[in-house]
């Protein structure tokens, strides 16, 4: 009898299933993406967000990510139309904001008069921010801000003071103003996520100045790399 065949044979090993892969930090990525599309649709409250979030990075397996996005209707689209590794070519940023995107009167307003004001840290920046430093300074960084909008504006005005703007290098930026005696420099952006939120910074400088360029260093995702690193991953 040949050897071959009186030696026992091993068994062929499960199919493994799809859930039980180990999590990529890509699909951390893409399921912490989905979460933040749903709190900006105001899908999830800010405690879900966070909760969830929480939970997509100390994920090891795919069936782990799964139930955070189950319930949320872009994790379906995902799963029906997954996109190709190029994926679509971003548009063209607008130059102005989308008609009735934004607010005519301002959400929230930053003044410096003979004084300074600041506005940093983990905000929700909101959808218009109207900045007024006469002979002051106004100091806006959104590097470490949650965006729940696709577009947002900065109204500044600086007549003998300044205007100081900061933000993540992968959003894109847009400006539109004049500065008499004065500067307004707007670096532009482009960023190469098309979901990437528009900043467009509108103004005037008198004898001042108004700058908005981006943080080196700096994403919008930089949270979600911390809190990544916090869990192990």
């Amino acid at each position: 009898m040949d050897l071959e065949k009186r030696l026992p044979q091993p068994a062929p090993a499960p199919a493994e299933e799809p859930g039980s892969l180990r999590a990529s930090d890509a699909d951390r990525d893409r399921t912490a993406a989905i979460l933040r599309e749903a709190l900006a649709e105001g899908r999830l409250t800010a405690d879900e967000h966070a909760d969830r979030v929480e939970g997509v990075y100390r994920a090891k397996t795919m069936a782990e990510l799964q139930p955070l996005v189950r319930d949320l209707p872009a994790a379906q689209d995902s799963a029906a139309h997954p996109r190709t590794p190029s994926g679509p070519t971003p548009g063209p940023v607008p130059s102005r904001p989308s008609p009735g995107a934004i607010p005519p009167v301002a959400d929230e307003n930053l003044v410096a008069v003979l004084s300074g004001s600041v506005r940093k840290g983990r905000w929700r920046v909101a959808r218009r921010t109207h900045a007024y430093a006469v002979f002051g300074s106004v100091e806006i960084d959104l590097s470490e801000a949650i965006f729940e909008q696709r577009q947002v504006v900065i109204k500044a005005i600086a007549i003998f003071g300044s205007v100081e703007i900061r933000l993540p290098e992968n959003v894109s930026l847009r400006g539109s103003g004049t500065g008499v005696l004065g500067s307004f420099e707007v670096d532009t952006l482009d960023s190469p996520d098309q979901d990437a939120p528009v900043v467009f910074v509108d103004g005037m400088a008198i004898l001042g100045s108004i700058e908005a360029r981006p943080k080196r260093g700096k994403f919008v995702r930089d949270l979600h790399q911390r809190l990544r690193k916090h869990l192990g991953h």
